[in-house]
């Protein structure tokens, strides 16, 4: 994949929106969601190297969705 290729307002695992608000003008002064979550670091070393820190992960592919599920299930 081009750098040039990859949008920064979508998962550059999946393709769908990563909710980044640093992507988008209209919120780029607000933090983004991943600022407060921790990231499981195998989780981004699965991805090509070329996309790393290009663009955000969406919360399901960054695990984050899975990770609040199993919590409230207990």
């Amino acid at each position: 994949m081009s750098l040039s290729a990859i949008d920064p307002d979508r998962c550059p695992a999946c393709g769908s929106s990563n909710r980044c608000t640093l992507a988008d003008p209209r919120t780029a002064d607000q933090a983004c969601w991943c600022f407060s979550v921790v990231i499981d670091p195998a989780i981004i070393e699965a991805l090509p190297q070329e996309v790393r820190d290009q663009a955000c992960l969406c919360p399901r592919c960054a695990g984050i969705e899975q990770a609040g599920a199993d919590k409230s299930a207990r």
